[in-house]
C-alpha cells in the first residue's frame, strides 16, 4: 500500500506544519511502514533552527519517523479513526544532519505489542547513509 499526502491526512491527525510526512511509500498494516520527507529550506523550523546553519531538529526527525509508525498501525482494520501516541524513546541516535534538499527515508517495523502499546524499531536515512535510528513506543488511544 502506498499513500501520497492527502490520503495520509485520512489516516494521521498531523497538518501543517506538522504533518512530517509526504508520502507513504511502503505499508503492511499492523507490521512495517515506509515514508518519505522531501526537506525544504521553506520549512518553518529552519527560521530559528539556525539561521545560519540550517539543521532539521532531531526531535522532529524523531516525529517523522513516528509518523511513519502510526501510519502502520492506524491502518490496520480495528484502529481506523484513532489517533497514535507517543510514549516513548530509547536509544535515538542522529548520524548525520539532514539539511534543505535531503530526502529523508524512514521505516518503521513493530517489534512489540500489548494491548493498545507498541513498540517499533524507526531507522532514517539520506542518500542510503543512516541519518537517525531510535526505538520508539506507542500508545494507541
Amino acid at each position: 500500500m502506498t499513500l501520497d499526502s492527502n490520503e495520509i491526512m485520512q489516516v494521521l491527525p498531523h497538518r501543517f506544519p506538522f504533518q512530517l510526512v509526504d508520502r507513504i511509500t511502503a505499508c503492511e498494516p499492523g507490521v512495517r511502514a515506509e515514508g518519505r520527507k522531501c526537506v525544504s529550506v521553506g520549512e518553518p523550523f529552519f527560521c530559528g533552527h539556525f539561521p545560519q546553519l540550517h539543521v532539521m531538529p532531531g526531535v522532529l526527525i524523531l516525529e517523522a519517523m513516528a509518523q511513519v509508525g502510526a501510519v502502520a498501525l492506524l491502518t490496520e482494520e480495528e484502529n481506523k479513526g484513532k489517533i497514535v501516541l507517543f510514549g516513548g524513546v530509547k536509544n535515538a541516535r542522529f548520524k548525520r544532519p539532514v539539511t534543505p534538499g535531503d530526502v529523508l527515508e524512514m521505516e518503521c517495523t513493530l517489534t512489540a505489542r500489548r494491548g493498545p502499546v507498541g513498540v517499533g524499531k524507526a531507522v532514517a536515512r539520506v542518500d542510503g547513509q543512516l541519518a537517525a535510528t531510535a526505538e520508539l513506543t506507542f500508545a494507541v488511544r
